[in-house]
């Protein structure tokens, strides 16, 4: 169980999250991994909740997909997200994915779903309610705060709320093209 949250703010995409890898429910087995990540020759950042095998298994399919479509991540989330829906196999996999580029940010679910945010956060995983809430009050009232800034505060309160959530946190961030 992870939290992972993204935000787009003020010409900044980031994503921050949290390191805990857990064992069921009672033992934290790691604090320290890395759960976001470059693909697509460092244009697109994801980040992933859920199981790690899975996850890597989508992160190589949304590679492949972005490859077919020139790096086009709005139609390459489509087209992974109907590929995993139809796929008796794929549809076993336990994760969802947040993928971002200069352009985009979108969730990727395995019920086939690909959604852009309304406010410009999204945020996966255990603690991922409460990083939203505290992510978009953050976009609506600080207005001196960067995406990266956002993004990692707002994992870091839900680090103190989810008890899934540590507070060993890693961001990444794109700019925005003009």
């Amino acid at each position: 169980m992870t939290t992972i949250c993204s935000v787009k703010f003020n010409g900044e995409t980031a994503i921050a999250g949290d390191g805990q890898v857990t064992l069921g429910e009672k033992v934290i087995a790691k604090a320290t991994a890395r759960k976001i990540r470059r693909i697509y020759h460092d244009r697109v950042i994801i980040g992933f909740a859920g199981g790690v095998a899975d996850a890597v298994s989508l992160q190589d399919m949304l590679e492949g997909k972005l490859e077919a479509y020139n790096g086009d991540l709005r139609r390459a989330a489509v087209e992974m997200a109907q590929a995993w829906r139809k796929d008796q196999t794929l549809q076993k996999l336990n994760a969802m994915l947040i993928a971002f580029n200069d352009k985009d940010l979108l969730l990727i679910s395995g019920n086939g779903e690909v959604l852009a945010p309304d406010e410009n956060v999204v945020a996966i995983g255990s603690g991922g309610n409460f990083a939203q809430a505290a992510a978009i009050a953050m976009t609506r009232h600080a207005k001196g705060m960067s995406a990266s800034d956002i993004a990692h505060e707002a994992v870091k309160i839900a680090s103190g709320i989810d008890i899934f959530t540590d507070d060993h946190i890693h961001t990444d961030e794109i700019q925005e093209k003009k």
